[in-house]
């Protein structure tokens, strides 16, 4: 019942706009969003033990807790602390990637958006020039 109330919440707060990553990946997809909303530890674990490989940081479960990468509230310590395209876009006041001029040709967001095609269309979408 507290998952549903819970889930409730973060969908009437979070405005779907909000929930698209400043790389242009969708938050609601994000295993980290998803082990909050649902409030799932079997998923914040394997969710840390992946970010941890991935990123060759020492990411645990406890550190899987996020409601929205855009949003105000928790986010994952990657999210937050790590995140090389996060601290770009801030840095440069961007909303999101799809605002900076040189997203066709950043090798920081490039990773993302080479193997993960809908993030560009999510960010071309919420382009505002």
């Amino acid at each position: 019942m507290a998952a549903e109330r819970n889930h409730q919440i973060v969908q009437e707060d979070t405005a779907m706009d909000d929930l698209i990553a400043y790389c242009g990946l969708n938050c609601a997809a994000c295993d980290a969003y998803l082990a909050t909303l649902h409030n799932d530890q079997a998923l914040r674990e394997r969710t840390a033990k992946l970010w941890a490989e991935l990123n060759n940081a020492p990411i645990l479960p406890e550190h899987i807790n996020c409601q929205g990468y855009r949003t105000e509230g928790v986010k994952t310590v990657f999210c937050d602390h790590l995140c090389g395209i996060r601290q770009c876009a801030l840095k440069r006041g961007a909303a999101t990637c799809g605002n900076c001029p040189e997203l066709e040709t950043c090798p920081t967001v490039g990773a993302i958006l080479s193997n993960r095609p809908e993030a560009l269309e999510n960010l071309k979408k919420q382009a505002i020039f």
